[in-house]
């Protein structure tokens, strides 16, 4: 999400004074301002509003998907209305539903503007429609014959249908176990339709003789039978596994599906949609991901698209360089790996992926070359190749900047840590020094934020102390001097640091955050 700009600067437009009015609309999207939001909220008992920002480019991505979702629901006769607010010119709507970036998405019910729902799930038109339904409705349909089936199976990419011969009732009260097992699943299930039947017909229509659940897609093998115990959780698993295409296309939409799964170990593709052959290397990521469903999540990206750049960087990769394979765990630390073979063949991609599950493959840490002049200027360059000799020469006291260069903190920073360096330039056992983390990576340091400080002592036993103290120079200048005990920060600090830190990158130098945030 892109964070807001500043209040102040929000562009000014002209428009009338206000007058009672029908709701302006674009494609079906009820545009909302300050003076017909809550004639709005009273007007219709189910309503999703998007704070945008005109210049935000997921904001752009997400607008057509929006207005065909909101187009789908109307088509439907539905009562849920799709709205959208300009937060840059709306701010004070913004500020009082707590907009903190863009797009934020929130569902209004009843009126009920105290604790709107936040919108979480994925940004395609199926995505949006499901989980306003499953917000609105009961958590299953129920499907009393063959039509009602086919319509549920028509409606989504993903459905889910429970087939119970036993007759239930809405209450619940003569549910059978497995189908009360079944529509708990489907609660917890917001972006999936669910339906459910008792129907001897919907039975025959779809070949089944006894209860179970199916689950339809319309890719891959179009649909997955449920086996083994009927439980809510055996469900969840059997859904998460089979919901998502065995390969999937990293773009705007898919982004949420992406990163919001269960499989939190992705395999990447950097695939440029101009190569020779694109298709038959396509294939063969296709062919080696069969053997990990469930395991491992096979993602293709196209390197040319500009939008795609920033993830390219995030590897260490260049355009030249694709096609090329590397593969992430989003675990509490993101770790990368990278495969011995630049063979993209099915057999080379399943031996990568065999390796790593059997815990063979060591992380791959990006490292810029290394400056001829590296140590030549009072504050010292550091990259991932040199980065182990100079913080932790167990003579010299380090003190290290990870930076960003798009950050705006580390960019007020610098001049600060400059005339540190000046200060100490010629001590015999301070070294200062710096490190750009966004290209470098260290086994021994995980940076959260920027900028993050980190001071590593003169002495065996490969120390590390987090600086907490004053960003000045006399506030660095004691800590030193006090062998980094003043401003080190406690250990119950650490995680409070860590959130601080972060939210203080929401705030920094807008424009070059605006892009980061937008690429990435």
């Amino acid at each position: 999400q892109h964070p807001p700009r500043a209040r102040g600067i929000a562009h000014a437009r002209c428009r009338p004074a206000a007058l009672p009015e029908c709701h302006e609309e674009e494609d079906g999207v009820l545009v909302l301002r300050a003076n017909s939001f809550e004639q709005a909220l009273a007007e219709h008992r189910y309503l999703l509003v998007e704070f945008y920002a005109p210049w935000c480019g997921h904001c752009k991505a997400l607008a057509p998907e929006y207005a065909k979702a909101a187009a789908k629901l109307k088509a439907e006769g539905s009562e849920i209305r799709l709205a959208k607010v300009d937060a840059t010119e709306e701010s004070e709507l913004a500020q009082q539903f707590g907009v903190r970036g863009y797009p934020t998405i929130k569902f209004f019910k009843n009126g009920d503007k105290t604790a709107p729902k936040e919108y979480t799930a994925g940004r395609e038109a199926d995505d949006i429609v499901g989980w306003l339904k499953k917000r609105t409705g009961p958590a299953a349909a129920t499907l009393t014959d063959v039509a009602a089936a086919e319509a549920l199976v028509d409606s989504s990419e993903v459905v889910v249908i429970g087939f119970f011969k036993v007759e239930f009732v809405s209450t619940g009260d003569a549910l059978v176990c497995a189908a009360k097992e079944f529509l708990l699943a489907a609660e917890a299930v917001d972006d999936i339709p669910f339906g459910i039947s008792s129907s001897a017909d919907v039975f025959t229509k779809y070949q089944i003789s006894k209860d179970g659940v199916i689950l339809f897609k319309k890719f891959d093998e179009g649909q997955n039978n449920f086996e083994g115990d009927l439980t809510k959780d055996n469900l969840l698993n059997f859904i998460k596994s089979n919901s998502l295409p065995l390969v999937i296309e990293f773009t705007e939409q898919t982004a949420p599906k992406i990163f919001g799964g269960e499989i939190k170990t992705h395999i990447l593709l950097f695939l440029p949609k101009s190569v020779s052959d694109y298709q038959g290397k396509l294939d063969n990521f296709k062919s080696a991901a069969g053997n990990f469903k469930g395991k491992i999540l096979f993602i293709f990206i196209d390197s040319d698209h500009s939008d795609n750049q920033r993830i390219l960087e995030f590897f260490g990769l260049k355009k030249e360089e694709c096609p090329a394979v590397r593969l992430i765990t989003l675990e509490e630390e993101m770790t990368k790996y990278k495969p011995e073979s630049d063979e993209l063949t099915a057999d080379k991609i399943k031996e990568f992926c065999d390796k790593f599950l059997a815990g063979k493959i060591k992380p791959h840490l990006m490292s810029q070359d290394l400056p001829e002049d590296w140590d030549k200027q009072p504050v010292k360059v550091l990259v991932g190749k040199n980065f182990e000799e100079v913080a932790f020469d167990e003579n010299k006291n380090v003190f290290v900047e990870f930076y960003a260069p798009w950050c705006g903190h580390c960019k007020q920073l610098a001049p600060i840590w400059d005339k540190l360096g000046e200060t100490y330039r010629d001590h015999e056992n301070i070294v200062i020094a710096k490190m750009d983390a966004t290209a470098n990576e260290v086994e021994a340091v995980k940076i959260h934020s920027f900028p993050t400080l980190k001071f590593f002592p003169a002495g065996p036993g490969r120390n590390v102390i987090d600086y907490n103290g004053e960003r000045t120079l006399e506030g660095f200048k004691k800590f030193l001097e006090s062998g980094g005990q003043d401003g080190a920060a406690a250990d119950d600090d650490l995680e409070d640091l860590e959130t601080d830190e972060e939210t203080e990158l929401e705030e920094g130098d807008e424009d070059d955050q605006k892009l980061q945030k937008d690429e990435l």
